[in-house]
Formats: C-alpha cells, sequence, structure tokens
C-alpha cells in the first residue's frame, strides 16, 4: 500500500493516468471525437507537468 502511496505523489503518476484513461475512452468513439479526447487530454497532462512539483515533499 506504501507503494501506491508513494508512485501517487510522483506527478508522471498523474500524467500516466490521464494519458492512459485519454487511451482507452477514445477507442471507441468516432474519429472526430477521438481528436477531440485525444487533444484534451494531452492539454491536461501539460497542465499537470506545469502545476504539479518535481518532488513533493514528505
Amino acid at each position: 500500500m506504501q507503494f501506491i502511496i508513494n508512485r501517487l505523489k510522483e506527478p508522471s503518476t498523474w500524467r500516466g493516468i490521464v494519458l492512459f484513461a485519454v487511451g482507452v475512452l477514445g477507442v471507441h468513439w468516432s474519429p472526430e471525437s477521438q481528436q477531440i479526447v485525444v487533444n484534451a487530454g494531452v492539454g491536461v497532462a501539460g497542465l499537470l507537468g506545469m502545476v504539479l512539483p518535481d518532488a513533493w515533499k514528505k
């Protein structure tokens, strides 16, 4: 459990979660909708990269 908590404190984990969710959500939609989902997901991942610190205090 501590391993999971430690991973959730890393910004790369949150970016990975967003990108994974975008990949899963965009699979069953029309090409136009997929493009919107991908663009939004990449934007959210980029935003997380900007606002989350590289190392959180323990």
